[in-house]
């Protein structure tokens, strides 16, 4: 059997660990492993899907990054792009693999529902993908915001500043919430809970007039600016799939200026950018990348196409493209409330 895997989307740590894990159960049972490189576009243009060898794959499981390459490829301008997808399926491979965010598993979906033989596996740095609680690289991410906090708290006390760092985040705060409050952040801004600029100045001067003279401010890079009492610029780069690129719009230094604008502050910005996406994977990322991509080979073997295998309560379980391929899943309400505790 012809398997191919791609990796679409945004690189992560941990994605090595997952073709490495389908290569190796693959040969195993003399299947033939065909990696597709640069995403959707090894199949919708020219078709660049080679044949991986073991020594390909060795030593590969902490390194970062994405061996087949990856881009973000809007397969729906111009038009038919999906159509090419599902033709180049049926031509050159037996089954595929995708590894990939919502953006890639909507595309899984819709070619599964057109009977191409595809099987998913989840990698979002946000972690929104409904039905999972891992999601390839998440927990690389918030590792390395929580050190760069820890970092950040021993020059903001030597100079009493406001550190504001900017975190990924789209549209969800995941990286945001759990990587402050594992980094001992003293205020989160996410999307899912919007907080006045007010009430933002309001915490640092109730923090001052507690004694404590400096604080961190941890902002996602997909909060309403107009919450805060911004304005959305009409001239943002793109990311050449529909998307804005976020880090963009500074988010981060808007909030700082706001607060150094009341004018006994010393206020410094920290956008940790793709830094974030960064480097090597950590053990947490490598075992259940891993284990996701193991539970892929195993449904792919058994003809369950259209599915995604995805972890629930520790337990790698199989679900429907289709459930993962609409909505997002945000921070809950009792994260957000814990957050708060310690702000």
């Amino acid at each position: 059997m012809r398997i191919g895997v791609l990796t679409a989307g945004g690189d992560a740590p941990g994605l090595n660990a997952a073709i490495r894990a389908i290569g190796e159960l693959a040969w195993r049972d003399g299947h033939e492993i065909i990696g597709v490189t640069n995403g959707w576009a090894g199949l919708a243009q020219e078709f660049t899907g080679v044949a991986l060898r073991p020594e390909q794959l060795r030593g590969v499981v902490g390194r970062g990054g994405t061996l087949l390459g990856t881009a973000r490829f809007d397969l729906d301008h111009p038009e038919g792009g999906r159509e090419q997808v599902l033709a180049a399926i049926g031509e050159h491979l037996d089954a595929l693999i995708a590894i990939g965010g919502d953006g890639t598993q909507r595309v899984s979906n819709w070619l599964a529902e057109r009977g191409a033989p595809v099987i998913g596996v989840p990698k979002t740095l946000d972690n929104d993908l409904p039905g999972t609680d891992f999601c390839i690289g998440f927990d690389s991410a918030i590792s390395f915001v929580s050190e760069s906090l820890d970092r950040l708290h021993t020059t903001a006390a030597s100079h009493h500043r406001v550190m504001v760092v900017e975190t990924m985040g789209r549209s969800t705060g995941w990286v945001a919430a759990l990587g402050g409050l594992a980094g001992g952040a003293d205020l989160i801004l996410i999307p899912e809970f919007p907080m006045a600029m007010s009430d933002v100045l309001e915490h640092i001067k109730r923090r001052r007039r507690a004694g404590l003279g400096y604080s961190i401010v941890v902002v996602a890079e997909g909060v309403n600016l107009e919450t805060l009492g911004g304005v959305e610029s009409g001239a943002l780069s793109s990311e050449g799939v529909g998307g804005v690129r976020l880090a963009s719009r500074g988010v981060g230094q808007f909030v700082a200026a706001q607060i150094e604008a009341e004018g006994d502050l010393e206020v410094r910005t920290t956008v940790l950018g793709h830094l974030q996406r960064s480097g090597s994977p950590t053990a947490y990322d490598r075992i259940w990348s891993t284990r996701v991509a193991a539970g892929a080979y195993e449904a792919l073997i058994a003809g369950k196409f259209g599915t995604i295998p995805v972890v629930r309560d520790a337990r790698v379980v199989l679900a429907s493209l289709s459930t993962v391929a609409v909505g997002q899943r945000q921070v809950p309400r009792e994260i957000y409330d814990l957050c708060a505790v310690f702000f």
